[in-house]
C-alpha cells in the first residue's frame, strides 16, 4: 500500500490526518503520479453559453472551431475535453477543459487564446463567453482513480500509483493533498466582482477550492448499466441540482453537472461533476454531513456491494485549492448567474 502525497511532496505533519492508525481501505484506488520534475500544471475552462431550445448561433460555432485549432497549435494544452448542460437559467453551455503540466508554457498560449476567446468580437447578445482557471502547483491538487482509466489532469502525469490508503473515508482528500500536511487551508477574503457592462472580471479567492468529479459507464451493459442510470445516476443528478440550485447555503458558490461531448457534440457515455467551494472544509462538510450527499454514497456503496470485483463503472475526482494569484475568471456577456458571477452574498450553514 502506498502513501498518496509523493515521496518528493512529504513533510512533517503539523495538521492532523483523518487517517485511523493500520487502516485498510475496503476497496482499491489510486493517484495519478507526476514527475517530481512537473512543479505545477494549469487547467482552464473555457465556456460559452447561449439560450435552449435552437442551434448553437454562428458565433458560438466559429468560436469553438477557433479555440479547437487554438488547442492543436503551439504550446495548446497537454489535453482537452469539451462537456456540455443546460444550465437553470435554460442556457446550453459549452465547456472546453483544457490542462498544462507547465503553466510557462501555458502562459505563453493563453495570451493569444484569451484575446481569440473574450476579445470585443465576441462581445454579443447572441452568445456569452467565459474563462475560469487556476494554476496549482503540484502541492494544491490531489487526483483519486477506481480504475487504471486516466481523465483529467491525469493525462498529464501519464502513469498512476499502485494502491494508495486514504481514501474511503471522511476527509481523505485533505489526507491526500501536500499542502495540507501543514495548512490548514482556510478560505481568504470572499471573491468580489469588478467591471460593468458586457464584461466583469471576479477577483479570486485564496484557497478557494474546485472539484471535479466524474462517472464513465460506458463499459458498463446489461444489468450494471441499469442499475447505473436507473438507481444510481438519478441519486447524484439530484445531488448535482441541490448544489446548482441551493449550493451556496452550504459553501458551493457554482456547481455545473456535465456530459461529455465529442467533437461533433454528441453525448459520450461519461459524465463529470465541476463545482467552486468557499473551501475544502466547506466542501468536506457537504461530503460527510449533507443528506443529498449521504444519499449519492449510500447508492454508490449499494452498487459496488452488487457488482463486487465485477464492476465495470469507472469514477474518478481531482480536488484543486488554489491561491488568489493563480486564479483568473472572466465572463464577456454572461447572465449573472453564470460561474463565479454567483458570489453575491449567500448566508453559509455552519
Amino acid at each position: 500500500m502506498e502513501s498518496a502525497i509523493p515521496q518528493h511532496l512529504v513533510s512533517r505533519r503539523t495538521e492532523p490526518t483523518r487517517m485511523k492508525p493500520d487502516w485498510q481501505p475496503p476497496y482499491p484506488s489510486f493517484v495519478a503520479r507526476f514527475a517530481p520534475s512537473v512543479a505545477g500544471v494549469a487547467m482552464a475552462y473555457f465556456g460559452v453559453q447561449y439560450r435552449s431550445g435552437s442551434d448553437p448561433p454562428a458565433i458560438a460555432r466559429a468560436a469553438l472551431d477557433d479555440l479547437a485549432a487554438a488547442c492543436s497549435g503551439p504550446d495548446g494544452p497537454g489535453c482537452a475535453d469539451r462537456a456540455a448542460y443546460v444550465d437553470e437559467f435554460g442556457y446550453d453551455t459549452v465547456i472546453t477543459t483544457a490542462y498544462w503540466d507547465d503553466p510557462a508554457r501555458h502562459e505563453r498560449w493563453s495570451a493569444g487564446a484569451r484575446a481569440m476567446w473574450l476579445g470585443d468580437r465576441h462581445a454579443s447578445r447572441d452568445a456569452g463567453f467565459f474563462l475560469e482557471s487556476v494554476r496549482p502547483s503540484t502541492a494544491r491538487f490531489e487526483t483519486l482513480f477506481s480504475n487504471d482509466r486516466l481523465e483529467g489532469v491525469a493525462h498529464l502525469a501519464g502513469t498512476l500509483s499502485g494502491e494508495v490508503a486514504e481514501h474511503a473515508y471522511w476527509g481523505g482528500a485533505r489526507d491526500r493533498l501536500p499542502l495540507a500536511q501543514t495548512d490548514p487551508l482556510a478560505p481568504g477574503d470572499p471573491p468580489a466582482v469588478t467591471g460593468d457592462g458586457m464584461r466583469r472580471v471576479v477577483r479570486g479567492q485564496d484557497n478557494l477550492c474546485l472539484i471535479r468529479s466524474g462517472q464513465d459507464w460506458s463499459d458498463t451493459d446489461g444489468g450494471e448499466r441499469r442499475m447505473y442510470l436507473d438507481e444510481v445516476e438519478p441519486v447524484l443528478r439530484a445531488g448535482m441540482d441541490f448544489l446548482r440550485d441551493e449550493g451556496r447555503t452550504v459553501g458551493c458558490y457554482a456547481n455545473r453537472y456535465m456530459r461529455v461531448i465529442d467533437d461533433r457534440g454528441d453525448p459520450l457515455d461519461k459524465s463529470f461533476g465541476m463545482s467552486w467551494w468557499r473551501s475544502l472544509a466547506d466542501l468536506d462538510r457537504w461530503a460527510k454531513d449533507h443528506p443529498t450527499h449521504k444519499a449519492i454514497f449510500g447508492q454508490a456503496m449499494k452498487y459496488l456491494s452488487t457488482m463486487g470485483p465485477a464492476a465495470r463503472l469507472r469514477l474518478y475526482h481531482e480536488v484543486t485549492v488554489a491561491a488568489a494569484e493563480d486564479q483568473h475568471f472572466e465572463y464577456l456577456g454572461c447572465h449573472p448567474g453564470t460561474g463565479l458571477l454567483r458570489v453575491l452574498p449567500a448566508t453559509v450553514a455552519g
